[in-house]
């Protein structure tokens, strides 16, 4: 449970950080738009490494499958796109294959 809500909060703190980017790009926002988004993606580090694992790489890894499916969660909640059956799909596969990275027995060859 606390591996899921530290990769749930870290999504969020990406994303946020890297769309406060992202608006002050391509949507002619402030540069004022930086400081919370750098702020939230040091937040994300910060997470990120609070997971319990004996592998960085592995945590990551595991990590991209949550950071997508929140990805399609940002889209639809906050710029009114709703996911299509593809991005489901697609997220769906992401997701079980963080499960396998996360929950497959180690030490098999």
């Amino acid at each position: 449970m606390h591996t899921t809500v530290l990769y749930i909060a870290a999504a969020l703190a990406e994303i946020a950080g890297c769309y406060a980017f992202w608006a002050w790009l391509r949507l002619d926002r402030s540069p004022l738009w930086l400081v919370p988004g750098i702020m939230s993606l040091v937040l994300f580090a910060v997470l990120l490494a609070l997971v319990e694992s004996a592998a960085a790489g592995r945590t990551f890894a595991a990590y991209g499958g949550v950071y997508i499916v929140a990805s399609l969660g940002w889209l639809w909640l906050f710029e009114g796109l709703r996911p299509d059956r593809w991005d489901l799909i697609g997220a769906a596969l992401c997701l079980a294959g963080a499960v396998v990275i996360l929950a497959g027995p180690r030490g098999l060859a």
